[in-house]
This record gives structure tokens, sequence and C-alpha cells, in this order.
């Protein structure tokens, strides 16, 4: 294990961010240089307060199954390459997760219990960043090639993670994306500030190198009908998101200068790399409200603080959270807590428990505001908390209200595809949906959720897809039908 008395003789450190008003300047990571070189000076130490214990919690914490107390010990005896073998036998994109991810494995941590828990995600970070930077990541090519052929719908961490497993395996895969670069929310969901993407676009090339294809601006049941990509492929692979987002129903939610928040992030992560979007909606000059106090919403906030806006109010209808860990949520669940992402040091209002009544028009058909009253949870529903009421100007106003499901028309309605009760697409424990020959990974079955769940499901399908195509399979399979079952 790594020091015995690590976890008492050394306090919890994370690395420091670039000063505010220098990083709202730019649209690089908060961090400097990347992350992982944020970390390092640091990371040795906080790998050695890790605890090693009898039952390593965050193991069950993490979807991937995280081999962590052994990568913490690696880093801690500077046995890095080894560190980094760990971690790849796992998760596929540690870089990803150990930037994006909330991190329910250091919840879970065992120190936690009565102390500040292991630093997890940015030992991961760090290992594997220092070994993009030693040129260690390297294409892991098949050792033979099994003649099936697989296509994966959707370039998201569930589609590239079931590619690059499958990819591996030997089979021929194809991966299709509807937009003009690989990614999905990775690439047009997640702002630079929080993703440079270079990062991600190292691993694409990993990726091609082994022998992935891809193929942008192509939508299935458009340009090639479902039925088509099945007779041209063995097994096909949904992995198309929960997409459709949650609208609101108050008066004048159709005004002009109300947008989703997907409507407004692509368009400002295409600008912050150089590409050109006519009539762009942006913040500059503007009055925006943020109605969504998720992580989507934190990355509109950090996106409108660039971008000029005037001023920045974000709304959440739910209470604010406490600092500490709630009573009904013990160790080691994952706690609802108060949380300040890099957007939120930045500038911006939060208000909590409040609702939205109405949008007013400037009298051109475009918002100029709205009003907004607090709320109560009672009786199973939120109620108005009389003589509340108060009106917020804006200009912009944004939603970042969440997604209720995949997009059913298309895919799912040509296929006919069995759905669950929240009109996610339904799975058996080898992932197959209700046609055979075609699966489904990702937020398009478990509905929205964690980029580390995303990437577990991936790697399971692929194990089920292996099986299918192959008759058995050594594919490692992080989330098993048991836990499946559990989960539903």
């Amino acid at each position: 294990m790594a020091d015995p008395r690590g976890f008492i003789t050394t306090a919890r450190e994370v690395p420091q961010r670039r000063a505010i008003d220098e990083r709202v300047k730019d649209w690089n990571e908060v961090y400097p240089g990347t992350v992982g070189r944020a970390v390092l000076p640091i990371i040795t130490k906080q790998a050695s307060r890790c605890m090693d214990c009898g039952i390593p919690f965050c193991n069950n914490g993490c979807p991937l199954g995280n081999l962590i107390p052994e990568w913490n010990d690696l880093v801690w005896r500077d046995k890095w390459q080894e560190a980094l073998e760990r971690l790849h036998a796992t998760n596929n994109f540690p870089e990803l997760t150990g930037r994006l991810c909330p991190a329910p494995c250091e919840t879970s941590c065992v120190v936690g219990i009565s102390r500040d828990p292991v630093t997890i995600k940015n030992v991961e970070v760090a290992i594997i960043d220092k070994a993009w930077d030693d040129l260690r990541v390297v294409p892991q090519q098949p050792e033979w090639h099994t003649s099936k052929t697989v296509a994966v719908v959707g370039s998201g961490p569930a589609g590239l993670a079931v590619a690059q497993q499958l990819t591996r395996a030997g089979h021929t895969v194809v991966v299709y994306e509807r937009a003009d670069e690989i990614g999905g929310l990775l690439r047009y969901g997640i702002p630079e500030f929080k993703l440079e993407k270079a990062v991600l676009d190292r691993r694409l090339k990993q990726m091609v190198l082994e022998g992935t294809q891809f193929k942008t601006n192509v939508e299935i049941g458009v340009d090639i009908t479902i039925e088509e990509l099945r007779d041209m492929y063995e097994a096909v692979v949904l992995a198309i998101g929960a997409t459709v987002p949650r609208g609101i129903n108050v008066p004048g939610a159709d005004l002009r200068g109300i947008y989703q928040a997907m409507e407004y992030l692509p368009q400002a992560n295409k600008v912050a790399r150089g590409v050109e979007v006519p009539d762009q909606i942006t913040a500059t000059g503007k009055n925006v409200v943020i109605i969504g106090g998720g992580d989507t919403g934190a990355d509109c906030l950090g996106t409108a603080i660039r971008q000029g806006a005037a001023s920045i109010t974000q709304l959440e209808i739910m209470p604010m959270p406490s600092a500490e860990r709630p009573v009904n949520q013990p160790w080691p669940t994952y706690p609802m807590t108060f949380k300040v992402a890099s957007a939120h040091e930045e500038g911006g209002d939060r208000v909590y428990a409040v609702n939205t009544v109405a949008f007013t028009d400037d009298g051109s058909g475009a918002v100029s505001g709205l009003d907004i009253v607090e709320v109560k949870f009672d009786a199973g529903q939120f109620v108005p908390v009389p003589g509340t009421e108060r009106h917020i100007d804006a200009e912009l106003v944004l939603l970042a209200m969440g997604f209720v499901g995949p997009q059913k028309s298309g895919i799912i309605d040509e296929l006919g595809l069995e759905l669950d009760a929240r009109g996610n697409i339904v799975r058996n424990e080898e992932y197959v949906t209700s046609v055979p020959g075609v699966f489904a990974c990702g937020d398009a079955g478990r509905g929205q959720s964690l980029i580390v769940w995303a990437i577990a499901e991936g790697r399971s399908c692929a194990h089920g897809v292996d099986q299918f195509l192959s008759g058995t399979s050594k594919l490692p399979r992080p989330i098993s039908p048991q836990l499946r079952q559990l989960m539903l």
C-alpha cells in the first residue's frame, strides 16, 4: 500500500486554477498548462493518502470499477507506467473522466468517513496526462481480425468506448456521427475551458491508428436508413444519447431570445475554435438568465462570462444544498451537496428555490425578462410562496434543465424499438434491444447520466456485441447483469 500514515500526516490538496481575471479572457482550460501538469507537483503526496482499505469502496463508487488503490500505490512508488496500465485496464478515456466526472469514487472513499477523501480524480488525470506528455499512450492494434462488422451510431463517450473495445477485439467498426466532427457532447456540449478539444483529438487519432473508422455528416434515418445500415453490418450499436431537451411550459416561452443550452453551447464551442457561425447566439452585453443549476447551467455561465454578458443569474427550483453530507445520504452514497464549479468562481448570481411563472415581451416578440416566484416542496410538489413574486430583466434566457430521453423520430420509430416508462430504449442484460442484432448503450438506454456511466455502458455493451458476433467474449464487463438489475 501507499504510506501507511499518509492519510493522517498529509492534508487533502487540490491544484490551483489560473487567476480568474486571466482565464475569463480566453477559452483555455482553467488550469495552467493542462490539468495533469497542474496536479503533478502535489500528486505523489496526495496518492500516499490512500489507505488501501480491506474493502475499497471507491471501486464500487466508480461505475467502471477503477482499480484505485492499485494505481495510487504505484504513483506513490513512482511507477508511472504500471499505474497507466492499471488505469487503462478499466477506463478507455481517463483524461475525460479526470476532467469531467464528478468523482463518485471520492464520496465513497473510506478516508472520507472522518477526513477529507483522497483526491482520486486528480491522481487519475495526472497519470494519463503525464503518459501523453511522455508519449507512452500508443495504439493497441488487435492481434487478429475477425471479419465481423459493427456500426456504432453516435460518437459520444459511450459510442467511442464501445467502438474502441470492439476494434481491439478484432472487429471492423465504423462510427457514424451526424455532426461535422466526432465527439458528440464532448465536442460541442463541453466548453473548451473544461475540456480543450486537443485532449479529445489525440485520443481519436489513437483510435484511427487502431483501425476504428469514423464517418461524419451522416444521419442515420436520413442519409442512410436504419435497414440499409443493418444490411451493411452484422451488428448495430445505438449510442445516440438522450438529446431531447426538457422544455418549459409557461406564457411567453416562444419569445425570441429563449434558447436551449444545446443551441447555445455548440455555437460558442465552434467560435472558440475559430469557426465562423452566422447569426451566433451570444451573451455579449446582455442580461442573461440561466434556468437550471446543474453542470450544463455552469457551462452556460462560464461561456456567457467569456462572451461579456452584462449580468448573469442562474435559477434553480431546488433549495440550496448544504455544504455537508445530508443525513439521509450517508457514506458511501453520492450526496447532493453545494458545489462550486470554476464558472461559479468567475461571476454570476445563483438563486435557489424559485420557479419561472412567465416570460415578458419587449413589444417586438423578443424576451425582456421573466417573472419568478419562490417555491417550497409540499406534499410531493413545488408550491409557490405567496408574496415572493419578482421580475428579472433578461435579453437572453438559456434553458439548462436536462434531457428527457433519446430522439424518437428516425431510428427508434423506424425500428419500432421498445421503450421504458421514461422513454429510454429497453435493453436486456447483454444490451440487446427488442430488435435482434441491434444494441443500445449510454444515455439512450440509461437516461441522462454521467460520463463515467457512459464509458462503463460502452465497455459492457462491447462485451455483449462481441459475444453475439463470436459466441464468447474476453472483453471486460464493468456493469454485470446483477448490477443492471439493481439499477432498474
